[in-house]
């Protein structure tokens, strides 16, 4: 994440951590624990894409099941 971007919910942080390198592996970036500076912003790219259509998909699942 971005030096700027704050956690809206500050409990959320380790759970977003989580969530980033589930999403790095699924399309096959390895990432580690701190900085990552070291990957390509195709790479970076790659996992803000896996995280935000994960994000959609569980909205639209959301909403699904509660209409």
């Amino acid at each position: 994440m971005s030096k700027n971007s704050k956690t809206l919910v500050p409990e959320a942080k380790e759970a977003m951590n989580r969530f980033k390198m589930e999403a790095a592996n699924e399309v096959g970036v390895n990432l580690k624990q701190g900085y990552n500076g070291d990957i390509t912003a195709k790479q970076a790219g790659s996992v803000g894409g896996q995280m935000v259509k994960k994000m959609i998909e569980n909205a639209e699942n959301s909403m699904k099941n509660t209409h």
